[in-house]
C-alpha cells in the first residue's frame, strides 16, 4: 500500500508548526519530514524527522548547483521512499519551508511515484494583507530559495495561498471579519479548516487517542481527502483558472471586469501602476492588440505586476491542433467562445479591502481600442508601439 504524503506548506511559520504539530498528535504513526533551507549559505540543507513525541532523526543535504530548493528536491524522495518502507509509518507530512511552493514539491512527489494525498497551506489572517502588501525580495528577507530567486514575498504567498485546495486557519486574535472575508474572497473554492493555539477546533471536544485518527478531525480528513496534482496545475493557468466571482464584504471586494475588445498596448501600459497599486491581488489573462494571437498572463501583489505569455488563443490555432491540448483547456474555451473572437477577451479579477471599483472600471475601460482603432482591423493592431516588449523579453 503506498505512503500517504500531506504537503504542509505557507509563509506563516507559526501557523504552519501549528498545523503540522496538530496532524502528528491526531494520525498514529504519522511523521514530519522537514528541510530547513535557512541555513543554505553554511552549504548545506538540514533535514529533520520527527513525530508526535519528538525529534526522530536529523541530517544534512548538501546543496545542488548552488541551490537549496534543488537539495530539497534531490533529497526528498529518497527520504519519503525509505519512510514508506516502514510498516509502522501510516502519514508522512511534509512541512515545507517558508518560501518553498507547493507547486513543485506536490509534483515531485507525484513524479517520485509517491501519492499526495492533500496539500495544505497554512494561515494566519492577521498577516493576510501585511504579506500580500509585502514586495520586499525574499532575499532581503533571508527567505531566498537559491542565489537566483527573484520572488518578493506577496507574489510567493499569492501562488501559496492560491494552490491549496485546503487551507488551515489558525486562531488569530488580531483577525478581524475584514481579514477572513478576505480570505475568503481570495481562494473562496478552499476549504477552510480551524486550527486553534496548535489544536484542531473539534465541536466535539475530542482528543487524540491512538488508534484510529480522530474521527471529528476536517484537518486529518483533508490530509487524506486525495489530491490531482494535474487539475491543481490547470487551475492555476490563465486560460483556465477558477478566478474569484463579484463579492462585496466586511469592506473587502472583488472587482471581476471582462471584456471582449483588445488593450492599447501604450495606453494599457501607461496605466500599469495605477492598476497594480489598485488591489491587494489581481490577476487573469488579457489582450493586447498589437500581438492578437497571445494570450497574456496577469498576476499581482504587493504593489508587483508579472506579465508573461500564457501561449495562443486557442482562437487563433488550426483545428487539427486543439486535439494537442488538454482536454480542460479545451473546454474553458468552449464555456467562454465568442462568435468573432473566439476565447480572445479580457478576464482580470481584482480583491481589496476599500477597493475603488468605480475608479478601477474607468481607468480599465480607458485602456480599451476606441471604437476607430478597432475598426481599423487586425492589420492596423499589429502596427501599434509595441508597448510590452521589454516587459514580456521580445
Amino acid at each position: 500500500m503506498s505512503l500517504p504524503v500531506v504537503i504542509v506548506g505557507g509563509l506563516h511559520a507559526d501557523a504552519r508548526r501549528s498545523t503540522v504539530a496538530r496532524l502528528l498528535a491526531d494520525v498514529p504513526g504519522s511523521v514530519a519530514l522537514h528541510h530547513d533551507l535557512a541555513t543554505a549559505a553554511a552549504g548545506t540543507v538540514v533535514r529533520t524527522i520527527r513525530d508526535a513525541d519528538g525529534m526522530l532523526s536529523a541530517g544534512e543535504a548538501p546543496l545542488v548547483n548552488d541551490c537549496a530548493c534543488c537539495a530539497l528536491r534531490e533529497d526528498l524522495v529518497p527520504e519519503l521512499l525509505r519512510l514508506a518502507d516502514d510498516p509502522t509509518t501510516r502519514l508522512a507530512v511534509v512541512e515545507l519551508w517558508d518560501s518553498v511552493e507547493p507547486k513543485a514539491m506536490a509534483e515531485v512527489v507525484v513524479a517520485g511515484g509517491l501519492t499526495v494525498t492533500g496539500v495544505i497551506t497554512a494561515v494566519d489572517p492577521a498577516l493576510l494583507l501585511p504579506y500580500l502588501g509585502n514586495g520586499d525580495d525574499l532575499a532581503e528577507r533571508g527567505l531566498a530559495a537559491a542565489a537566483t530567486d527573484q520572488r518578493t514575498v506577496a507574489d510567493t504567498f499569492a501562488r501559496q495561498l492560491e494552490y491549496a485546495p485546503v487551507l488551515a486557519v489558525v486562531d488569530s486574535p488580531e483577525a478581524d471579519d475584514e481579514d477572513r472575508e478576505l480570505l475568503a474572497q481570495l481562494h473562496p473554492t478552499a476549504r477552510r479548516v480551524p486550527v486553534r493555539g496548535g489544536h484542531l477546533a473539534d465541536p466535539a471536544g475530542a482528543s487524540a487517542h491512538a488508534g484510529a485518527p480522530e474521527p471529528h478531525s476536517p484537518l486529518t480528513a483533508a490530509a487524506f481527502a486525495g489530491f490531482d496534482v494535474e487539475a491543481a496545475a490547470a487551475a492555476q493557468h490563465p486560460a483556465c483558472a477558477l478566478l474569484p466571482a463579484e463579492a462585496d464584504a466586511h469592506g473587502v471586494a472583488t472587482f471581476v471586469w471582462h471584456r471582449r475588445r483588445p488593450f492599447h498596448p501604450e495606453r494599457l501600459y501607461a496605466a500599469l501602476e495605477d492598476l497594480t497599486c489598485a488591489a491587494a491581488r489581481s490577476r487573469g489573462r488579457f489582450w493586447l492588440a498589437d500581438k492578437p494571437d497571445v494570450l497574456l498572463h496577469w498576476d499581482a501583489a504587493g504593489g508587483a505586476l508579472c506579465v508573461e505569455s500564457a501561449g495562443p488563443w486557442l482562437a487563433s490555432l488550426p483545428d487539427a491542433a486543439w486535439e494537442m491540448l488538454p482536454p480542460v483547456r479545451r473546454a474553458a474555451a468552449a464555456m467562454d467562445w465568442h462568435p468573432e473572437h473566439g476565447d480572445c477577451c479580457q478576464h482580470l479579477v481584482f480583491t481589496s479591502p476599500g477597493l475603488d471599483r468605480d475608479g478601477l472600471h474607468e481607468l480599465l475601460e480607458s485602456c480599451l481600442l476606441t471604437d476607430a482603432e478597432y475598426a481599423a482591423g487586425r492589420d492596423a493592431w499589429k502596427r501599434l508601439p509595441p508597448a510590452f516588449d521589454t516587459l514580456l523579453e521580445v
